[in-house]
Protein backbone atom coordinates (compact mmCIF):
# COMPACT_ATOMS: atom_id res chain seq x y z
CA UNK A 1 0.00 0.00 0.00
CA UNK A 2 1.24 3.70 -0.93
CA UNK A 3 2.03 5.71 2.06
CA UNK A 4 -0.53 7.97 2.23
CA UNK A 5 -0.55 11.22 4.46
CA UNK A 6 -2.56 10.36 7.90
CA UNK A 7 -6.09 11.92 8.71
CA UNK A 8 -6.26 10.93 12.92
CA UNK A 9 -9.67 11.39 14.60
CA UNK A 10 -10.52 13.02 17.64
CA UNK A 11 -11.27 10.19 20.54
CA UNK A 12 -14.72 8.50 19.92
CA UNK A 13 -15.35 10.58 16.56
CA UNK A 14 -14.73 7.47 14.69
CA UNK A 15 -18.50 5.78 14.45
CA UNK A 16 -19.64 7.11 11.46
CA UNK A 17 -16.77 5.62 9.71
CA UNK A 18 -17.51 2.50 11.42
CA UNK A 19 -20.84 2.81 10.12
CA UNK A 20 -19.53 3.12 7.00
CA UNK A 21 -20.62 6.81 6.26
CA UNK A 22 -18.85 8.43 3.48
CA UNK A 23 -18.27 11.55 4.93
CA UNK A 24 -16.35 13.04 7.91
CA UNK A 25 -16.22 16.63 9.17
CA UNK A 26 -13.88 18.62 9.83
CA UNK A 27 -14.99 18.98 13.35
CA UNK A 28 -14.27 15.11 14.30
CA UNK A 29 -10.63 15.60 13.04
CA UNK A 30 -8.02 16.03 15.79
CA UNK A 31 -4.83 16.46 13.36
CA UNK A 32 -3.18 15.90 9.94
CA UNK A 33 0.20 13.88 9.95
CA UNK A 34 2.00 15.13 6.61
CA UNK A 35 0.64 17.88 4.44
CA UNK A 36 -2.00 16.61 1.87
CA UNK A 37 -2.98 18.91 -1.15
CA UNK A 38 -6.86 19.28 -1.91
CA UNK A 39 -8.03 16.06 -2.99
CA UNK A 40 -5.00 13.84 -2.29
CA UNK A 41 -6.30 10.31 -1.02
CA UNK A 42 -5.76 10.10 2.83
CA UNK A 43 -5.40 7.07 5.16
CA UNK A 44 -8.11 7.78 8.09
CA UNK A 45 -7.47 6.97 11.54
CA UNK A 46 -8.95 6.74 14.99
CA UNK A 47 -6.94 8.13 18.20
CA UNK A 48 -5.84 4.64 18.75
CA UNK A 49 -3.95 4.49 15.06
CA UNK A 50 -6.22 2.14 14.10
CA UNK A 51 -6.86 2.20 9.98
CA UNK A 52 -10.58 2.89 8.94
CA UNK A 53 -10.58 4.12 5.66
CA UNK A 54 -9.06 5.80 2.95
CA UNK A 55 -10.47 9.00 2.06
CA UNK A 56 -9.89 12.28 -0.50
CA UNK A 57 -8.71 15.29 1.78
CA UNK A 58 -10.55 18.77 1.05
CA UNK A 59 -9.01 21.38 2.80
CA UNK A 60 -11.85 23.95 2.83
CA UNK A 61 -14.76 22.17 2.96
CA UNK A 62 -16.31 21.21 6.38
CA UNK A 63 -16.29 18.06 4.75
CA UNK A 64 -12.53 17.31 5.65
CA UNK A 65 -12.57 13.49 3.72
CA UNK A 66 -15.23 11.83 1.45
CA UNK A 67 -14.12 7.95 1.32
CA UNK A 68 -12.60 6.14 -0.84
CA UNK A 69 -12.80 3.02 0.34
CA UNK A 70 -13.08 1.25 3.69
CA UNK A 71 -10.37 -1.56 2.33
CA UNK A 72 -7.18 0.10 3.21
CA UNK A 73 -4.98 -1.98 1.36
CA UNK A 74 -6.31 -0.75 -1.52
CA UNK A 75 -4.15 1.52 -3.98
CA UNK A 76 -6.44 4.33 -5.11
CA UNK A 77 -5.27 4.59 -8.77
CA UNK A 78 -6.68 4.31 -12.53
CA UNK A 79 -7.20 0.57 -12.01
CA UNK A 80 -9.24 1.46 -8.52
CA UNK A 81 -11.52 4.51 -10.48
CA UNK A 82 -12.11 2.19 -13.89
CA UNK A 83 -13.52 -0.72 -11.14
CA UNK A 84 -15.81 1.74 -9.43
CA UNK A 85 -17.06 3.15 -12.97
CA UNK A 86 -17.68 0.01 -14.69
CA UNK A 87 -19.53 -1.38 -11.96
CA UNK A 88 -21.82 1.92 -11.68
CA UNK A 89 -22.09 1.16 -15.51
CA UNK A 90 -23.41 -2.05 -15.36
CA UNK A 91 -25.58 -1.39 -12.83
CA UNK A 92 -27.29 0.54 -15.11
CA UNK A 93 -27.06 -1.84 -17.86
CA UNK A 94 -28.17 -4.73 -15.86
CA UNK A 95 -31.57 -2.51 -15.54
CA UNK A 96 -31.99 -1.83 -18.99
CA UNK A 97 -31.88 1.69 -18.79
CA UNK A 98 -28.61 2.10 -20.86
CA UNK A 99 -30.38 1.87 -24.23
CA UNK A 100 -29.60 3.70 -27.81
CA UNK A 101 -30.56 7.25 -27.26
CA UNK A 102 -32.28 7.63 -24.09
CA UNK A 103 -30.84 9.33 -21.41
CA UNK A 104 -29.23 8.02 -17.87
CA UNK A 105 -27.36 8.63 -14.85
CA UNK A 106 -23.68 6.83 -15.14
CA UNK A 107 -22.42 7.45 -11.93
CA UNK A 108 -24.33 9.18 -8.58
CA UNK A 109 -21.90 10.25 -6.30
CA UNK A 110 -21.73 8.87 -2.86
CA UNK A 111 -24.10 5.71 -4.11
CA UNK A 112 -21.42 4.38 -6.53
CA UNK A 113 -18.90 4.76 -4.25
CA UNK A 114 -17.46 7.95 -5.91
CA UNK A 115 -18.36 10.70 -4.03
CA UNK A 116 -18.74 14.02 -5.57
CA UNK A 117 -18.70 12.81 -8.86
CA UNK A 118 -21.88 12.87 -10.94
CA UNK A 119 -21.85 11.49 -14.82
CA UNK A 120 -25.06 11.25 -16.96
CA UNK A 121 -25.49 10.18 -20.76
CA UNK A 122 -27.95 12.10 -23.15
CA UNK A 123 -27.55 9.55 -26.47
CA UNK A 124 -24.19 9.45 -27.74
CA UNK A 125 -22.76 12.02 -25.04
CA UNK A 126 -21.75 12.53 -21.16
CA UNK A 127 -22.24 15.09 -19.11
CA UNK A 128 -20.07 15.76 -15.91
CA UNK A 129 -20.27 17.26 -12.82
CA UNK A 130 -17.36 17.84 -10.47
CA UNK A 131 -18.60 18.33 -6.90
CA UNK A 132 -15.38 17.52 -4.75
CA UNK A 133 -11.59 18.21 -4.32
CA UNK A 134 -10.81 14.36 -4.88
CA UNK A 135 -13.27 13.97 -8.00
CA UNK A 136 -11.06 17.27 -9.30
CA UNK A 137 -7.71 15.88 -9.28
CA UNK A 138 -8.53 12.94 -10.99
CA UNK A 139 -10.73 14.60 -12.94
CA UNK A 140 -9.05 14.18 -16.70
CA UNK A 141 -7.94 10.54 -16.19
CA UNK A 142 -11.96 9.78 -15.08
CA UNK A 143 -12.97 11.08 -18.14
CA UNK A 144 -11.01 9.12 -20.16
CA UNK A 145 -11.93 6.28 -18.90
CA UNK A 146 -15.61 7.00 -19.01
CA UNK A 147 -15.13 7.72 -22.88
CA UNK A 148 -13.27 4.38 -23.25
CA UNK A 149 -16.02 2.37 -21.22
CA UNK A 150 -19.00 4.09 -22.82
CA UNK A 151 -18.15 4.63 -26.41
CA UNK A 152 -19.48 8.25 -26.19
CA UNK A 153 -18.41 10.92 -28.79
CA UNK A 154 -17.95 13.47 -26.06
CA UNK A 155 -17.77 14.94 -22.35
CA UNK A 156 -19.36 18.44 -21.69
CA UNK A 157 -18.41 19.33 -18.24
CA UNK A 158 -20.97 20.87 -15.91
CA UNK A 159 -19.36 22.00 -12.83
CA UNK A 160 -21.22 25.41 -12.61
CA UNK A 161 -22.79 24.48 -9.38
CA UNK A 162 -21.77 26.93 -6.07
CA UNK A 163 -21.42 23.60 -4.31
CA UNK A 164 -18.15 23.57 -5.55
CA UNK A 165 -17.08 26.85 -3.60
CA UNK A 166 -17.54 25.32 -0.35
CA UNK A 167 -14.65 22.88 -1.45
CA UNK A 168 -12.53 26.09 -2.64
CA UNK A 169 -12.93 24.93 -6.11
CA UNK A 170 -14.27 27.55 -9.31
CA UNK A 171 -17.39 26.88 -11.17
CA UNK A 172 -16.62 25.35 -14.61
CA UNK A 173 -18.89 24.40 -17.79
CA UNK A 174 -17.40 23.52 -21.24
CA UNK A 175 -16.12 20.66 -23.07
CA UNK A 176 -13.70 18.52 -21.41
CA UNK A 177 -12.84 15.34 -24.03
CA UNK A 178 -13.97 14.11 -27.33
CA UNK A 179 -16.45 16.00 -29.54
CA UNK A 180 -18.67 19.07 -27.50
CA UNK A 181 -22.44 18.39 -28.14
CA UNK A 182 -24.65 20.75 -30.34
CA UNK A 183 -27.38 23.18 -28.96
CA UNK A 184 -29.73 20.25 -28.16
CA UNK A 185 -29.32 17.28 -27.93
CA UNK A 186 -32.18 14.46 -28.76
CA UNK A 187 -33.26 11.78 -26.63
CA UNK A 188 -35.79 9.33 -26.48
CA UNK A 189 -37.93 8.34 -23.21
CA UNK A 190 -40.87 6.49 -22.80
CA UNK A 191 -41.93 6.96 -26.29
CA UNK A 192 -41.40 10.38 -25.88
CA UNK A 193 -38.70 12.73 -27.64
CA UNK A 194 -37.49 15.41 -25.96
CA UNK A 195 -34.42 18.05 -27.23
CA UNK A 196 -32.11 18.48 -24.44
CA UNK A 197 -29.86 21.91 -23.60
CA UNK A 198 -27.22 19.90 -22.06
CA UNK A 199 -24.55 22.82 -22.24
CA UNK A 200 -27.06 25.75 -20.32
CA UNK A 201 -30.27 23.93 -18.99
CA UNK A 202 -31.01 23.12 -15.58
CA UNK A 203 -28.71 20.24 -13.79
CA UNK A 204 -27.00 18.91 -16.32
CA UNK A 205 -29.87 19.30 -19.01
CA UNK A 206 -32.80 17.68 -17.67
CA UNK A 207 -34.29 16.18 -14.71
CA UNK A 208 -33.56 12.42 -15.40
CA UNK A 209 -34.27 11.92 -11.64
CA UNK A 210 -38.02 12.20 -12.29
CA UNK A 211 -38.21 9.63 -15.00
CA UNK A 212 -40.74 6.94 -13.16
CA UNK A 213 -42.50 9.95 -11.78
CA UNK A 214 -43.14 11.42 -15.19
CA UNK A 215 -44.41 7.58 -16.01
CA UNK A 216 -47.16 7.66 -13.00
CA UNK A 217 -48.31 11.31 -13.79
CA UNK A 218 -49.04 9.77 -17.64
CA UNK A 219 -51.02 6.93 -16.09
CA UNK A 220 -52.91 9.27 -13.39
CA UNK A 221 -53.64 12.01 -16.06
CA UNK A 222 -56.37 10.23 -18.52
CA UNK A 223 -59.43 12.94 -18.78
CA UNK A 224 -58.17 14.93 -16.32
CA UNK A 225 -57.98 18.77 -15.89
CA UNK A 226 -54.25 19.48 -15.05
CA UNK A 227 -51.98 22.10 -13.53
CA UNK A 228 -48.28 21.40 -13.73
CA UNK A 229 -46.35 23.65 -11.74
CA UNK A 230 -42.91 24.40 -12.07
CA UNK A 231 -42.89 22.88 -15.42
CA UNK A 232 -39.72 23.48 -16.39
CA UNK A 233 -39.24 22.32 -20.69
CA UNK A 234 -42.32 20.17 -19.90
CA UNK A 235 -41.93 16.80 -18.64
CA UNK A 236 -44.67 16.30 -16.82
CA UNK A 237 -46.79 18.25 -19.39
CA UNK A 238 -46.27 15.98 -21.83
CA UNK A 239 -46.70 12.55 -19.85
CA UNK A 240 -50.24 14.35 -19.28
CA UNK A 241 -50.96 15.24 -22.36
CA UNK A 242 -50.11 11.36 -24.04
CA UNK A 243 -51.95 9.88 -20.95
CA UNK A 244 -55.28 11.78 -22.32
CA UNK A 245 -55.61 14.86 -20.12
CA UNK A 246 -58.36 16.93 -21.37
CA UNK A 247 -56.48 19.76 -21.18
CA UNK A 248 -53.38 21.24 -18.62
CA UNK A 249 -52.22 24.18 -17.61
CA UNK A 250 -47.98 24.38 -17.71
CA UNK A 251 -47.03 27.36 -15.23
CA UNK A 252 -42.99 28.57 -15.19
CA UNK A 253 -41.24 31.51 -14.31
CA UNK A 254 -38.76 31.43 -17.24
CA UNK A 255 -40.22 32.13 -20.40
CA UNK A 256 -37.26 30.58 -22.12
CA UNK A 257 -38.26 26.92 -20.29
CA UNK A 258 -41.77 27.38 -21.34
CA UNK A 259 -40.70 28.31 -25.01
CA UNK A 260 -38.68 24.76 -25.05
CA UNK A 261 -41.59 23.18 -23.61
CA UNK A 262 -43.92 24.17 -26.49
CA UNK A 263 -41.27 23.05 -28.77
CA UNK A 264 -40.90 19.41 -27.38
CA UNK A 265 -45.18 19.64 -27.60
CA UNK A 266 -44.62 20.08 -31.45
CA UNK A 267 -41.51 18.20 -31.57
CA UNK A 268 -43.94 15.06 -30.49
CA UNK A 269 -47.01 15.96 -32.45
CA UNK A 270 -49.16 16.65 -29.24
CA UNK A 271 -49.82 20.62 -30.01
CA UNK A 272 -53.52 19.55 -30.34
CA UNK A 273 -54.90 22.67 -28.12
CA UNK A 274 -54.90 20.98 -24.94
CA UNK A 275 -51.97 23.07 -23.40
CA UNK A 276 -52.29 26.21 -22.54
CA UNK A 277 -49.03 28.23 -20.95
CA UNK A 278 -48.59 30.58 -18.38
CA UNK A 279 -45.37 32.81 -17.71
CA UNK A 280 -44.78 34.01 -13.92
CA UNK A 281 -43.88 33.17 -10.19
CA UNK A 282 -45.87 30.11 -9.05
CA UNK A 283 -46.49 31.33 -6.14
CA UNK A 284 -48.49 34.66 -7.14
CA UNK A 285 -50.12 31.98 -10.13
CA UNK A 286 -51.34 29.97 -7.44
CA UNK A 287 -53.03 32.59 -5.86
CA UNK A 288 -54.70 33.98 -8.58
CA UNK A 289 -56.11 30.52 -9.96
CA UNK A 290 -57.63 31.04 -6.48
CA UNK A 291 -59.25 34.43 -6.73
CA UNK A 292 -61.00 33.48 -10.04
CA UNK A 293 -62.22 29.76 -8.21
CA UNK A 294 -60.59 27.95 -11.34
CA UNK A 295 -60.06 24.23 -10.02
CA UNK A 296 -58.26 20.98 -11.47
CA UNK A 297 -58.05 17.42 -11.01
CA UNK A 298 -54.32 16.64 -10.97
CA UNK A 299 -51.81 18.92 -9.63
CA UNK A 300 -48.26 18.42 -9.83
CA UNK A 301 -45.56 20.64 -7.51
CA UNK A 302 -42.64 20.42 -8.98
CA UNK A 303 -40.37 23.13 -6.93
CA UNK A 304 -37.06 23.73 -7.07
CA UNK A 305 -34.62 23.32 -4.23
CA UNK A 306 -35.78 25.65 -1.27
CA UNK A 307 -33.70 24.05 1.43
CA UNK A 308 -29.85 22.74 0.36
CA UNK A 309 -28.91 22.03 3.63
CA UNK A 310 -30.69 21.76 7.07
CA UNK A 311 -29.76 25.31 7.81
CA UNK A 312 -32.66 26.72 5.54
CA UNK A 313 -35.29 24.32 6.81
CA UNK A 314 -37.66 26.42 8.74
CA UNK A 315 -37.71 28.63 5.93
CA UNK A 316 -38.04 26.00 3.23
CA UNK A 317 -40.75 24.12 5.62
CA UNK A 318 -42.81 27.55 4.66
CA UNK A 319 -42.38 27.77 1.35
CA UNK A 320 -43.71 24.06 0.82
CA UNK A 321 -46.51 24.72 2.94
CA UNK A 322 -47.62 27.72 1.07
CA UNK A 323 -47.27 25.96 -2.29
CA UNK A 324 -49.05 22.85 -1.12
CA UNK A 325 -51.88 24.63 0.68
CA UNK A 326 -53.18 26.96 -2.70
CA UNK A 327 -52.87 23.40 -4.26
CA UNK A 328 -55.52 21.40 -2.01
CA UNK A 329 -57.21 24.98 -2.49
CA UNK A 330 -57.67 24.24 -6.09
CA UNK A 331 -58.14 20.70 -6.35
CA UNK A 332 -61.60 19.30 -7.06
CA UNK A 333 -63.27 16.75 -4.62
CA UNK A 334 -61.53 13.29 -5.29
CA UNK A 335 -58.16 15.24 -6.85
CA UNK A 336 -54.89 14.11 -7.28
CA UNK A 337 -51.88 16.07 -5.55
CA UNK A 338 -48.39 15.18 -7.16
CA UNK A 339 -46.16 16.86 -5.04
CA UNK A 340 -42.30 16.75 -4.56
CA UNK A 341 -39.20 17.87 -2.36
CA UNK A 342 -35.88 18.32 -3.78
CA UNK A 343 -34.38 19.90 -0.61
CA UNK A 344 -31.33 17.67 0.97
CA UNK A 345 -32.19 19.08 4.21
CA UNK A 346 -35.87 17.95 4.29
CA UNK A 347 -36.67 14.54 4.87
CA UNK A 348 -39.06 12.53 3.98
CA UNK A 349 -41.25 12.14 7.56
CA UNK A 350 -40.81 16.35 7.62
CA UNK A 351 -41.69 16.35 4.05
CA UNK A 352 -44.94 14.79 4.82
CA UNK A 353 -45.66 16.24 7.81
CA UNK A 354 -45.75 19.83 5.97
CA UNK A 355 -48.22 18.55 3.21
CA UNK A 356 -50.60 17.17 5.97
CA UNK A 357 -50.43 19.89 7.70
CA UNK A 358 -50.97 22.45 4.48
CA UNK A 359 -54.50 19.48 3.70
CA UNK A 360 -55.50 20.83 7.62
CA UNK A 361 -55.22 24.28 6.97
CA UNK A 362 -57.13 23.73 3.51
CA UNK A 363 -59.79 21.94 5.58
CA UNK A 364 -59.40 18.77 3.53
CA UNK A 365 -59.00 15.00 4.35
CA UNK A 366 -57.03 12.66 2.27
CA UNK A 367 -54.96 9.76 1.97
CA UNK A 368 -51.39 9.17 0.65
CA UNK A 369 -51.95 6.79 -2.40
CA UNK A 370 -47.90 6.84 -3.65
CA UNK A 371 -45.00 7.84 -2.46
CA UNK A 372 -42.47 8.41 -5.29
CA UNK A 373 -38.74 8.68 -5.46
CA UNK A 374 -35.79 9.11 -7.91
CA UNK A 375 -35.30 6.68 -10.42
CA UNK A 376 -33.15 3.61 -10.01
CA UNK A 377 -30.79 5.11 -11.78
CA UNK A 378 -30.24 7.21 -8.70
CA UNK A 379 -29.56 4.96 -6.21
CA UNK A 380 -29.63 5.75 -2.13
CA UNK A 381 -26.54 4.20 -0.52
CA UNK A 382 -27.69 2.13 2.33
CA UNK A 383 -25.10 3.83 4.68
CA UNK A 384 -26.07 7.15 3.24
CA UNK A 385 -29.55 8.39 3.82
CA UNK A 386 -28.20 11.95 2.49
CA UNK A 387 -28.87 10.41 -0.80
CA UNK A 388 -32.63 10.54 -0.89
CA UNK A 389 -33.14 13.74 -1.28
CA UNK A 390 -35.90 13.27 -3.70
CA UNK A 391 -39.03 12.58 -2.17
CA UNK A 392 -42.55 12.84 -3.48
CA UNK A 393 -46.09 12.08 -2.55
CA UNK A 394 -49.62 11.18 -4.86
CA UNK A 395 -52.30 12.47 -2.30
CA UNK A 396 -55.69 12.21 -3.24
CA UNK A 397 -58.66 14.56 -1.67
CA UNK A 398 -61.46 12.80 0.21
CA UNK A 399 -64.66 13.15 -2.38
Amino acid sequence: MPAYPVMHLKTSREKSVLRRHPWIFAGSVGWMEGEPASGETVLVQDARGQSLALAAFSPESQIRGRVWTWDVNQAIDEAFFRRRLESAIQMRRSLGLERPGAAVRLVHGESDGLPGLVVDRYADFLVMQVLSAGIERWRERLGRILLDLTGAQGIYERSDVDVRHLEGLLERSGGLLGSTPPGRVEITEDGLHYAVDVRGGHKTGFYLDQRSNRHQVRKLAHDKDVLDCFCYTGGFTLNALVGGAKSVLAVDSSAEALAQAQEQVALNGLDDGRARWQEGDVFRMLRLLRDQNQQFDLIVLDPPKFAPTSVQVERAARGYKDINLLAFKLLRPGGLLVTFSCSGGVNAELFQKIVAGAALDAGLDGRIVRHLHASGDHPVGIHFPEGEYLKGLVVEVAP
